[in-house]
């Protein structure tokens, strides 16, 4: 399915102990930078959005690290989407407050989807996006299953399921992650991307795989919207100007 509307490239800044970093299928960590540094160079890159995901405080029980989000805030210029340990109002509330334009949940948003409804409520459908970790389990009727705690933890729930019941609360954008792909390098995992895209309304991003132009063209004619990236863009593997005139002469419409 081709997309009418344009793409729009997000870098995603994964954090922990306040730094960029970037794993292989969850793990095998390693450094990638300072994130308001790596937050700037992407806003003059051209890039239409930027994520920051503190991919251990869910795990380690604690929540964002505001100043983190406060000096990223300071020096970006484009909308900034900010997950990791938001597992409740408050914390939501916090982290906007500290300069984030949206908010991302995903464990505690599984356990008590109520707090999807009322986030959607208080803040308005357009500052809350909900991230959905999955794996693949033939056993499910979509193949796919959920996990949480930062993918840890094997849910039993079908993704797809799991997805339309997002969309039900009115849920702008939904942001699935496929462990099978992440970090990987070989390209998203599309049949996710098809299968969330056609069961909801919702904006779907594209994450978790991306090592290759032709991957983002892959990922917007399965129906993404918004084009999620960390390892290529982190490591100068792929520069956002070039990848957007790519994605023009593939017939993908983009924001110059």
């Amino acid at each position: 399915m081709q997309n009418d509307k344009k793409v729009k490239i997000m870098p995603c800044l994964d954090m922990q102990n306040g730094r960029v970093v970037k794993g292989v299928h969850f793990v095998d960590i390693k450094d990638a930078g300072d994130p308001a540094e790596c937050a700037k160079a992407y806003c003059d890159a051209g890039a239409d959005e930027l994520a920051m995901l503190d991919i251990t405080a869910t795990v380690e029980n604690r929540s964002t690290m505001l100043d983190v989000v406060k000096k990223v805030a300071f020096v970006t210029t484009i909308p900034f989407t900010v997950g990791g340990g938001i597992s409740d109002l408050k914390t939501a509330e916090a982290v906007l407050k500290a300069g984030a334009d949206k908010i991302s949940t995903s464990s505690a948003a599984f356990r008590k989807p109520d707090m999807i409804a009322e986030m959607v409520k208080q803040f308005g459908a357009e500052k809350v996006t909900v991230a959905i970790d999955v794996d693949k389990n033939p056993k499910l009727p979509s193949g796919y299953e959920v996990y949480i705690d930062g993918g840890r933890t094997a849910t039993g729930t079908d993704a797809v399921e799991w997805a339309k019941k997002i969309d039900s609360f009115g849920v702008k954008v939904i942001l699935p992650t496929s462990k099978a792909t992440d970090g990987a390098k070989t390209g998203y995992d599309l049949p996710l991307i098809k299968a969330i895209a056609d069961a909801t309304s919702a904006e779907i991003v594209a994450s978790g795989g991306a090592g290759e132009m032709k991957h983002f063209t892959e990922a917007a004619k399965a129906g993404a919207t918004i084009l999620l990236a960390a390892s290529v863009f982190h490591f100068n593997i792929i520069k956002i100007p070039e990848l957007k005139k790519y994605l023009r002469q593939d017939g993908i419409k983009v924001i110059l």
